[in-house]
């Protein structure tokens, strides 16, 4: 799969079970902050792409979030196992940040499906250097620290690896909410909580 032939762009996969396009101000956030952290070449807008299209391929990095159970069609799972195969990320983001919600379940369940079963990502992976620096691992949202949903902080993600590259990666954290805002209201935050998604994408790109 190309990485730098062309400017990056900002896939949301769109699937026909649940509420796929759930975080709508987020990529343009994403976006913002690859134009403004990186010298990258950045689509200026992201796309939405059906699962079950053969354009879905094009893209090195697909986002996937929502609050519903996931359930994929024989097509999209098609197109989904080819594109892993590929050599493409997928980004899974429950919005409900649980670990026992239906969207939680029936996710990781279709990963473990079509692909492999989902394992903890050790927070010492390539990931947390690709760009900015995390030590500690995957950055806390605020809203496990003001003990939304089950009151946990996730210490890991998880992710279904192709020798130490990561073909699926899964959050519980509920970044589809800590990063659907607009990108003008970064300059009310004190750290940029959307720095962690650069490092998604940089990583997408070069491994």
């Amino acid at each position: 799969m190309p990485r730098h032939a062309a400017p990056f762009v900002f896939a949301t996969a769109q699937y026909e079970s649940g509420d796929w396009d759930s975080a709508p101000s987020l990529p343009a956030n994403l976006i913002d902050s690859v134009a403004r952290y990186t010298s990258l070449p950045v689509a200026p807008q992201g796309v939405s792409v059906s699962l079950s299209s053969d354009d879905a391929l094009r893209y090195p990095l697909l986002f996937l979030t929502g609050h519903l159970p996931v359930r994929f069609t024989p097509q999209e799972g098609r197109v989904l196992q080819r594109y892993v195969q590929r050599g493409g990320l997928v980004f899974i983001d429950d919005h409900n940040h649980d670990i026992d919600g239906a969207f939680h379940k029936t996710a990781t369940e279709e990963i473990a499906r079509l692909v492999a079963p989902l394992t903890p990502l050790p927070n010492t992976h390539a990931l947390y250097s690709a760009f900015f620096t995390f030590p500690d691992g995957p950055p806390t949202t605020s809203h496990e620290l003001n003990g939304w949903g089950d009151n946990l902080i996730h210490e890991q993600l998880l992710a279904v690896r192709t020798g130490e590259r990561i073909s699926v990666l899964y959050s519980n954290k509920d970044y589809a909410s800590e990063w659907n805002f607009h990108p003008d209201n970064k300059r009310f935050l004190g750290v940029d909580p959307t720095r962690f998604g650069v490092n998604i994408i940089v990583y997408a790109l070069t491994h």
